[in-house]
């Protein structure tokens, strides 16, 4: 059994020798780890992988082999019918129903629609196409379909075509404290480095040293120095919610190897674009919210800035007034983007959508020549290289 998990990996191109096959054997015939697959695996893991690179790798063969996960290749994914896909309960629309539904119009004519009917209806609706209500084809509800509305009564995106979320909706703060494969992203921010040596001399400075002692004739007089330290400055602004709930946990290893990595490390939180006002707390948003202005005026252009965020959303949110999806701001988000870009030049945008579906949502370009192609996907070499753009 043993045997073919060895050659598993060897054939898939991970570096384990012999020796260190038998090596664990030896370590599980002294009965070194308690007898449960979580021990086991650490100890294959230590054995038999010497480098960082190959750990993803030997975690997916690992849990392919001993846990009985299957493989299922994206080829055979698509196959799936994107009906059965659906939740038991939820109107399904076909193709040809899809193409015939057509958006209103735009942002102020949906507004002034949906003042009508705030006074006009009078009774729940399902299933209809004009008044709001659920499992329809109109722009105003829940659980239907519209290229173009507002939504309301949902606690999470279906289609992520909402221009406007009725709603009050509350996010959850990204974790500070994630352990589970923080390891490489960790790898990768160290290259982000301007390393000075300021405080307190606590190092001892061998080669002055030497050269003390021999200007001594011999007699030991040490040399200590500041310890080297990373003085980069980073500002990150994480995009939270909504269709950011996908990727919750790839930003809160992100998050994570940051706070570890960085001495001096800002974070603050938006909500699709930035606007007139950021937050750090999630819980309290609504009450304390900080002024983006604040934010301008506090950090000099010493700080690096890094977006997170997928870049998907209604480009109302992104060139119009009034255009976010939850609230009434006065100046088009583009206008803040390029607010931050100005007192921050050097800065990168970091998205989680696969750079091959970037093509597939507008804002998503939009963006990306907001930063001059300086974005980049969530992935072990995206941040790789977003840390070459920023050196």
């Amino acid at each position: 059994m043993f045997l073919d998990f060895f050659l598993l990996l060897k054939n898939s191109g991970i570096p384990v020798t012999l020796n260190e096959y038998l090596s664990m054997l030896e370590a599980l015939k002294r009965n070194a780890i308690a007898r449960n697959v979580d021990e086991f695996y650490y100890l294959c893991r230590m054995s038999m992988v010497k480098d960082e690179k190959f750990l993803d790798q030997f975690d997916a063969l690992f849990g392919a082999y001993f846990k009985g996960i299957e493989t299922i290749s994206d080829e055979e994914i698509f196959q799936i019918p994107e009906e059965w896909l659906k939740k038991n309960g939820e109107r399904i629309f076909s193709k040809e129903e899809l193409e015939k539904i057509k958006s209103m119009g735009d942002l102020k004519d949906l507004m002034e629609r949906i003042k009508k009917l705030f006074k006009e209806q009078k009774e729940r609706h399902q299933g209809g196409n004009k008044w709001i209500g659920t499992g329809g084809t109109s722009p105003f509800g829940a659980y239907g379909y519209n290229p173009e509305g507002i939504r309301i009564g949902q606690h999470e995106s279906r289609h992520r075509r909402a221009v406007k979320v009725w709603d009050k909706r509350e996010f959850k703060n990204l974790k500070d404290d994630v352990d589970l494969d923080t390891r490489n992203i960790k790898l990768a921010l160290k290259k982000l480095r301007l390393l000075s040596r300021e405080g307190k001399a606590e190092e001892l400075d061998l080669k002055q040293t030497i050269k003390n002692t021999s200007e001594k004739g011999g007699l030991l007089e040490l040399a200590m120095r500041p310890v080297r330290k990373n003085n980069v400055k980073i500002l990150i602004l994480f995009d939270i919610g909504g269709s950011m709930d996908d990727h919750i946990e790839l930003c809160s290893q992100l998050f994570t190897a940051s706070k570890y990595e960085f001495k001096h490390l800002e974070f603050y939180y938006f909500h699709n674009c930035v606007y007139e006002k950021l937050w750090q707390n999630n819980v309290r948003r609504w009450d304390d919210a900080i002024p983006t202005y604040d934010v301008l005026h506090k950090y000099n252009k010493d700080y690096k800035l890094i977006f997170v965020g997928d870049a998907s959303m209604s480009p109302y949110e992104l060139m119009y007034e009034q255009g976010s999806v939850e609230h009434y701001n006065d100046e088009a988000g583009m206008v803040w983007l390029n607010r931050l870009k100005e007192q921050f030049p050097d800065l990168v945008w970091l998205n989680p959508v696969p750079k091959d579906e970037w093509r597939y949502t507008r804002t998503i370009g939009m963006v990306q020549q907001f930063t001059e192609d300086r974005m980049f996907p969530l992935t072990i070499a995206g941040i790789g290289e977003a840390v070459k753009s920023l050196i």
